[in-house]
C-alpha cells in the first residue's frame, strides 16, 4: 500500500505543477565600447554626467583678465627682455650694462662680473626662489 500511496501523491504533485520551459539566454552588452548598441552612447554619457559630483576647477573660474595686471605683466616681460638683450649685446661688444642690482617688477636682478664671465642672479623675494645665470667670456 505504501508504494501506491507514494505514486498517487507524486502524480498529484506533478499534475498541478506548471510545465518547465526553457529559453535561450543571450547576454547583450549595453556599453557601445564593449559591443553594445551605438545608440546607447548618448544615454550612457548623460547618465555619467548626471552622476558626476566632482567639478572641474578650471570650468568654475571666470575668464575675466584684469587689464592692469596684464599690462604690468607685459611691462615686466619687456623690461626683462631689454635687460637680456643688453647683456647679450655687451658680450658681443655692442654697448655695456653696468654691474649692479636692478628691481624688475617683483624680481631682484643682480648683475656682476666674475672671472668666468657675467653672472646674473634673479631672485623672487616673495618665494625666495633664486636663479643664477652665467654668460661666459669670449662668446
Amino acid at each position: 500500500m505504501k508504494p501506491t500511496l507514494t505514486f498517487l501523491l507524486l502524480a498529484a504533485l506533478t499534475a498541478g505543477a506548471p510545465a518547465a520551459r526553457a529559453q535561450r539566454f543571450v547576454y547583450e552588452p549595453v556599453n557601445p565600447a564593449f559591443g553594445g548598441n551605438t545608440f546607447n552612447y548618448s544615454w550612457l554619457q548623460a547618465s555619467a554626467t548626471a552622476q558626476n559630483r566632482i567639478q572641474d576647477p578650471v570650468s568654475n573660474t571666470v575668464a575675466a583678465v584684469d587689464p592692469l595686471a596684464q599690462f604690468s605683466a607685459n611691462l615686466n616681460q619687456q623690461v626683462l627682455s631689454q635687460l637680456t638683450s643688453r647683456l647679450i649685446s655687451s658680450q658681443f661688444g655692442q654697448g655695456a650694462i653696468k654691474p649692479g642690482t636692478y628691481a624688475v617688477g617683483a624680481y631682484q636682478v643682480q648683475v656682476g662680473q666674475s672671472t668666468g664671465g657675467v653672472v646674473i642672479t634673479v631672485t623672487d623675494p616673495g618665494t625666495g626662489n633664486q636663479t643664477t645665470i652665467t654668460i661666459p667670456n669670449g662668446l
